[in-house]
């Protein structure tokens, strides 16, 4: 026995230095200023801007690399997502509007464009394109942390977020930036619901659905798509969901069905077996025939029918479908639309957000909207009810649920900018970013912004510029969330001043139309407030709208009334640069609101204006004054005409306001003059 002691203890030791090797792995804290979760576009996303920052922080996601929610869904493997490469423009700024792939950072070439140049690309590009985005920016991301429980405590230094994952790690953070995306199948529950298939699972081989018919419950692009891929095979496909289709190009929301999926449309309506109809899911009974149960032997294929639960004629539990030929609708309809049997029913309901890692202390409400799928959020995208907690990328699409691009990379990637502006005033006192102008600029650099900036493009109605008048100055900030204007100052670090405020705003036109047909656009500059397609509003208000106002604000309205507010026409090209139908009526509203005469001039009217004039005009105190008039001359008048009003190759960033005579004016006849004609 005495020759195994020693190997006894030899194996208690080597046990004790495992064990205190796997304890070095396990119920360990981690600790950070910033946890974000989900290495998805909008995690990675404010990943960028946190690194930027020189934050303290860790992108935390579970699978083992970015973007894994796309080696998955579509899953028929195209996304709806554009990619435009090509616009005629150079500028990097516009493109963007095109581009609904690619993230915000710094570097110029860091593009969708370089993992896929379809127009809709296939979604494996997109988990390369996020590898690609980590790599280069030198991101720090964690793979393979599972976080199963969220909660939150308080303590002397404030309240932090506890997060732990599979091994019973903890990683403690002041500010949470949830980003895991929507991944939850949506379910509706009814009788019958256990003999439908999810589109989660389904199969995707068009030769499975070979002549069946197939029954697909609901009505997005997730069905569609479904039922787009089985057309060819099946032998006939229905739809069935609450409400009718909404079309993205009636709708302007690019959530609703997209025309690249919508080839069951023209089968329903050329009467080719398949069709569309309406029902309240919850009032369905999915059923086998009871007798069919009965009689079903060896090979034959199960038969699905769809009944409604006033046809029952007993209270059944949810998996309970058995029913009898009495309650089946077409016994007492006898055309009712949909009283063959299926081979297969589907679901294809879309996904809701993963509240149940989140424990009562930390999880915010479920919204007001989207059935609740979603978690309620303020305007600045933070948990109501859990301060410290922001909700970024697809899950806070409550904040502009079918109303914009929120829900969509092409949106999102510029909230996650505008939350990070947020975190960077609230938590190390920098102020929201802004520019500097002199009054005579201001008309300039709001044209250059609703013809090149991306943001307020994609983000319409929900981010917006804001202009803080000063007198003969003015700061311009950029991408501000517009229901929380009431919170400016706190969020922003900036102060209205008693000359008031402009707000700039993209928005569509509220009428219900023909989007398709002779009088759907609006040209003539004196009814802009009829244009129905983008264009650009402004709002003038001479003190901050009140949360109260906001909420009360007119139904479908952006804001709520301003003192003044201007329409700048629709324009077929979204170039708003026209002499006559958009610069002059804007410069009659800014002049309007500024009190002041924002014509532009040259040198020598400039000084005629001082030798007769106590006060000559302000274009000509803030350029001629101080040595930076510009003389008459018809060669550069028409070298300008010549090279249009835009410069394509200029970067479309935030630019330096440093022109003397501003490119967007020249071209307007109406507002360059050389006389004295000055309205004074």
């Amino acid at each position: 026995m005495e020759p195994s002691l020693p190997s006894f203890i030899l194996f208690i030791l080597i046990g004790c230095v495992l064990t205190s090797f796997d304890n070095r792995h396990h119920n360990v804290t981690h600790q950070y200023d910033y946890c974000v979760l989900g290495a998805g576009p909008a995690g990675l996303q404010m990943g960028y801007f946190l690194s930027k920052a020189g934050r303290n922080y860790i992108v935390l996601e579970r699978n083992s690399g970015p973007g894994s929610f796309f080696n998955k869904y579509p899953r028929h493997r195209k996304l709806i997502s554009i990619n435009k490469i090509h616009t005629g423009k150079g500028n990097r700024e516009f493109n963007l509007r095109h581009d609904w792939n690619s993230l915000l950072s710094d570097k110029p070439d860091l593009l969708f464009k370089r993992v896929s140049s379809e127009f809709y690309p296939p979604a494996d590009a997109f988990p390369r394109y996020l590898s690609m985005f980590v790599k280069e920016l030198g991101l720090r991301v964690q793979y393979g942390v599972d976080i199963g429980r969220i909660r939150a405590v308080q303590s002397a230094t404030g309240r932090r977020y506890i997060l732990t994952d599979q091994r019973a790690s903890d990683y403690t953070c002041s500010v949470l930036l949830v980003a895991t995306g929507l991944w939850v199948p949506h379910m509706v529950d009814f009788v019958g619901s256990d003999l439908v298939e999810g589109y989660e699972s389904i199969s995707t081989n068009p030769e499975d659905y070979k002549d069946q018919a197939v029954l697909i419950l609901g009505k997005g692009n997730s069905a569609f798509e479904t039922a787009q891929s089985i057309l060819g095979r099946a032998s006939r496909v229905h739809m069935l969901s609450s409400s009718p289709v909404r079309l993205a190009w009636q709708t302007h929301y690019v959530g609703d069905l997209r025309a690249l999926n919508n080839e069951l449309i023209d089968t329903y309506q050329l009467k080719s077996l398949d069709g569309l109809a309406e029902a309240r899911l919850e009032k369905i009974v999915i059923a086998q025939r009871r007798e069919e149960g009965r009689r079903r032997s060896g090979g034959k294929k199960r038969e699905l029918y769809l009944t409604l639960n006033k046809y029952m004629h007993s209270s059944k539990g949810k998996n309970s479908s058995g029913v009898t030929h009495e309650e089946l609708p077409g016994h007492h309809i006898d055309n009712f639309p949909m009283r063959k049997p299926y081979d297969r029913v589907i679901r294809c309901l879309g996904f809701r957000f993963n509240f149940s890692i989140f424990d009562s202390s930390a999880c915010p409400p479920n919204s007001e909207n989207a059935k609740g799928r979603l978690p309620g959020l303020t305007p600045w995208y933070e948990g109501k009810n859990t301060p410290g907690l922001f909700v970024l990328g697809t899950a806070s699409h409550s904040r502009d649920y079918r109303s914009s691009a929120g829900g969509f990379v092409h949106g999102f990637r510029y909230t996650a900018r505008a939350v990070h502006r947020v975190l960077e005033h609230r938590y190390h006192k920098n102020p929201w970013p802004s520019t500097t102008l002199l009054t005579t600029q201001l008309q300039s650099w709001i044209l250059k912004r609703v013809n090149e900036a991306s943001g307020p493009y994609q983000m319409f109605e929900v981010l917006g510029d804001v202009i803080l008048l000063r007198g003969s100055h003015c700061e311009y900030l950029e991408e501000f969330p517009l229901q929380a204007l009431p919170q400016l100052s706190s969020l922003s670090g900036h102060e209205v001043s008693m000359h008031g405020l402009i707000v700039v705003v993209m928005q569509y036109g509220k009428k219900n139309i023909d989007y398709l047909g002779r009088r759907r656009a609006e040209t003539e500059w004196t009814k802009a407030w009829k244009s129905n397609f983008l264009h650009p509003v402004l709002y003038y208000y001479k003190t901050l709208p009140t949360e109260e106002e906001i909420n009360l604000r007119p139904k479908g309205w952006a804001l709520p009334r301003p003192e003044a507010i201007h329409h700048v026409v629709e324009d077929f090209l979204t170039e708003w640069d026209a002499p006559i139908s958009h610069i002059q009526p804007l410069r009659r509203f800014l002049e309007h609101c500024l009190q002041t005469d924002l014509r532009a001039f040259y040198a020598e009217s400039c000084f005629r204006s001082s030798l007769t004039h106590r006060t000559p005009p302000l274009f000509c105190q803030q350029g001629y004054l101080k040595q930076r008039g510009i003389p008459r001359n018809s060669r550069l008048q028409q070298r300008v005409h010549d090279t249009g009003p835009m410069c394509a190759a200029q970067d479309a960033g935030t630019s330096s306001a440093d022109s003397t005579f501003p490119n967007y004016l020249l071209p307007a006849g109406a507002s360059v003059s050389s006389g004295l004609k000055l309205d004074l």
